[in-house]
């Protein structure tokens, strides 16, 4: 489990198809405290560790998962979003975030806003999966790479989010423009209520 607070952006420095897997190497400032086994979440997606360097790891997504997310278009020198697991013993700054990402997003606009950002981002909208929860809601919360936010303006298909200085420098909101994909992962609370009310 995750809280959406990525803790850095780090660089792909190696990637490598195997058969329908994809392997990546990163490289962050916390690999020495990394362990094999050990859940990381890239741009929102939980993967497992699977091998260490001195100053890398590699991580390996499946078919599925480079179908559901944008790890497939990835290239060595982006920017990955990442965070470790939650330790339960503090605070919730974010929102609860499962790492597990339901579809993805294409970036519409950016726009400054005198000394913040709003990104919109477009999504394919499905009736059936909205009534399950897979849906915004206006301050709502959403996970974009990996960043928990709160939902403005959302449309059916389509909302928008406020990025502050720190999250744009710390993360790879600013390498998004127009026509970026990203990943999204709706509110588990949102999946969760809708479903109740399907059998109340």
């Amino acid at each position: 489990m995750f809280s959406g607070i990525v803790e850095e952006a780090a660089t792909v420095v190696a990637l490598q198809n195997d058969q329908d897997n994809l392997h990546l190497t990163m490289q962050c400032s916390f690999v020495n405290e990394l362990k094999i086994d050990q859940s990381v979440a890239h741009n929102g997606v939980c993967l497992t560790v699977v091998s260490l360097t001195e100053d890398t790891y590699t991580v390996t997504a499946i078919k599925e998962t480079l179908e559901r997310t944008n790890l497939g278009l990835l290239k060595v020198g982006d920017k990955v979003n990442l965070e470790r697991s939650m330790m339960m013993n503090g605070r919730l700054d974010g929102h609860i975030v499962q790492g597990h990402v339901d579809q993805t997003a294409v970036c519409k606009k950016v726009e400054e806003a005198n000394g913040s950002w709003y990104f919109t981002f477009e999504y394919a909208f499905d009736k059936e999966m909205a009534k399950k929860g897979y849906m915004t809601v206006d301050k709502g919360s959403v996970t974009v790479n990996g960043v928990s936010l709160t939902v403005c303006n959302p449309a059916d298909n389509s909302f928008q989010v406020a990025i502050i200085p720190f999250t744009y420098e710390h993360t790879n909101f600013h390498q998004i423009k127009e026509g970026s994909v990203v990943n999204l992962e709706f509110d588990i609370i949102g999946k969760y209520l809708s479903r109740m009310m399907k059998f109340a």
